[in-house]
């Protein structure tokens, strides 16, 4: 298992250990075919001149490796959301606040991640650049054939997975971060949308957009949201018996494969031996979200000059799924915002008394590319997956709320991971739940 940030900022700290070896061991890991296609551009002699500078050990990230997906402004470089019509874009005047955020920490950028082309799919193929292959964080390769990484974080994923980065900044409108932390084996938090800013950021859906991280452990988040957020988290010293957790069996629980349910239940025997109380409840309101989403309209609104002038330039299933959002008219938008706020009342209602609640990141482990390729053959599995791929992590971005995905398989099963989750502004009580969740899990 991959050493995470704070075992390396220790190491760091009591002279085991420099910053600059700890970059140099990343950089070999880019550069090694586990990352083939996980980066689009590496900035790596940059990120050797950062990480000599003095007192960088003594910093948050203490000059550790970030990655920083290609949807974020970094000051001169091109933005272009893992696109080629954006790909003779100015370069940017200045970071995006989430990259100052981490800069400012001492964070290393060592490269520009590949993502799915503006964000806009939870499988993670790209046709322009390739796709990257799923890794496994914790055991290593995956076996068989290559596998997808999940979207839209894609390379930010694989780069945190196989050590090349120890943070990976991406973002989450459906789950872009949950998604492919569940399929690489890591962790990756999804803040309340509100905390962190979007600003300087290629938009999907200015209402669900998210800016946010993976790591390698949850104590990694944790610093990670502290720095992005610019806010200190509320750390709890109530054990795992503490807190009052539920399993929604509604739709979360629909069509696990058996990876899924295996590893699922046994997460759940585990924490409940450990002292967990677990309810099961019924959510039957997950079922009922509202029919028509939020990305299509807000995607065409920022799309429709450059689908105009560039268009034939787009990634077809990127294309075709924003161009939807040309045909709804103002009123059904008004109504759909209004039925989002009647929805996340009758949520609330239900799991307010808890302290979080718990369920699959994704309900199948990651296909192979293959499977899911670019070609109209198959179009018809590559939308089956995506859509399986976003239907639990989705809806938290509906209801406005916070979600942490961790690891919770075992050695020779495919990565699947366990969502800790609540509403808005409910970030410290799921990092703390996920901290115990985590000790329990590593302890079994």
């Amino acid at each position: 298992m991959l050493p995470d940030l704070l075992a390396t900022r220790s190491a760091l700290r009591a002279g085991t250990s420099t910053p600059a070896a700890e970059l140099e061991s990343c950089i070999a890991a880019a550069e090694a075919p586990a990352n083939t296609h996980s980066f689009l551009q590496t900035h790596f002699d940059t990120a050797r001149t950062a990480v000599v500078q003095p007192g960088m050990a003594q910093r948050p990230l203490a000059g550790l490796a970030v990655s920083v997906k290609d949807l974020f402004d970094i000051a001169g470089q091109p933005t272009a959301a893992g696109s080629t019509a954006l790909a003779d874009s100015p370069p940017a005047q200045q970071d995006s606040p989430a990259v100052a955020r981490l800069r400012a920490a001492g964070a290393s950028l060592i490269g520009r991640t590949n993502m799915v082309e503006f964000a806009f799919s939870g499988v993670g193929v790209n046709p322009h650049f390739g796709t990257p292959t799923a890794w496994d964080a914790r055991f290593g390769a995956l076996p068989g054939e290559a596998r997808v990484p999940g979207g839209s974080s894609s390379g930010a994923a694989v780069s945190v997975a196989t050590g090349a980065a120890f943070v990976g900044l991406g973002s989450d409108t459906g789950g872009s971060i949950r998604i492919p932390a569940a399929l690489n084996g890591i962790v990756g938090f999804k803040n309340t949308q509100r905390l962190v800013p979007t600003s300087g950021a290629v938009p999907l859906s200015t209402t669900l957009d998210t800016a946010c991280a993976m790591t390698r452990s949850v104590g990694d988040a944790i610093v990670v949201h502290e720095l992005l957020s610019a806010t200190r988290v509320t750390r709890s010293p109530a054990p795992l018996a503490g807190y009052r957790l539920a399993v929604p069996t509604t739709l979360f629980l629909d069509g696990l494969d058996a990876t899924v349910a295996q590893a699922f239940e046994r997460t759940l025997a585990t924490l409940r031996r450990a002292g967990a109380r677990i309810d099961t409840i019924a959510l039957p309101e997950s079922a009922q979200q509202p029919a028509y989403g939020f990305s299509p309209p807000e995607a065409y609104a920022w799309h429709r000059e450059l689908l105009a002038a560039k268009g034939g330039l787009y990634d077809l299933r990127v294309r075709a799924r924003i161009e939807k959002g040309a045909t709804l008219t103002a009123w059904e938008y008004l109504a759909l915002i209004d039925a989002r706020h009647h929805w996340q009342r009758r949520i609330h209602a239900t799991i307010d008394g808890y302290d979080a609640l718990l369920s699959p990141t994704v309900p199948i482990t990651a296909p192979t590319i293959a499977s899911v390729a670019p070609g109209a053959e198959r179009d018809e599995e590559f939308f089956r997956v995506n859509t399986l791929l976003l239907r639990n992590t989705s809806l938290v971005n509906l209801l406005d709320g916070c979600a942490l995905s961790l690891p919770c398989h075992v050695r020779g099963e495919l990565p699947v991971g366990l969502m800790v989750w609540h509403g808005a502004l409910r970030d410290d009580g799921v990092l703390n739940a996920g901290l115990r969740i985590e000790t329990a899990l590593q302890e079994k």
